[in-house]
């Protein structure tokens, strides 16, 4: 819960507190991108096209050896760990210096009849994790075909 600093009377600001109670906290339903710890957690977009599925995660200011990609069954898992520098340097003196440290984990489902599980591929560019995860042949919608009338 974020803390506001009001000014005058309470019972002034009692509708206004409401208000932010529950624009806040009762029409969230967890859709913001903070997990229990309020660490962040990288929004995902999924697209589904006729040959395959595209997974898109923003994580700028990473690297792709942060990231952990795995395949456990139909589990599809992507997680990540980083923890900042705080390398000490001779002859400096540290009036205050917070760490840093980053972690997420993401699981998502595969349908195991309609992916080729040993066809994924990812790659990481430019604040981007891009996962292509291909499907089955048969799993494919065929085009329409025109049947020829005789």
């Amino acid at each position: 819960m974020t803390l506001l600093k009001r000014n005058g009377n309470l019972l002034n600001q009692l509708p206004v507190l409401f208000d932010d109670f529950i624009n806040r906290d009762t029409f969230n339903w967890g859709l913001s991108n903070f997990s229990n710890s309020n660490t962040t957690i990288p929004a995902v977009n999924i697209k589904e096209t006729n040959e395959s599925y595209q997974v898109e995660v923003a994580a700028p200011g990473m690297l792709k050896n942060d990231f952990k990609v795995e395949l456990e069954g139909n589990l599809l898992t992507i997680s990540s760990e980083k923890r900042g520098d705080n390398e000490e340097v001779e002859g400096e003196k540290y009036t205050r210096r917070e760490f840093s440290y980053q972690a997420f984990q993401r699981s998502f489902t595969l349908p195991k009849e309609v992916v080729d599980v040993d066809k994924i591929q990812a790659k990481y560019k430019e604040g981007m994790l891009q996962l292509l995860i291909p499907k089955k042949e048969e799993a494919k919608q065929k085009a329409p075909r025109l049947i020829q009338i005789s």
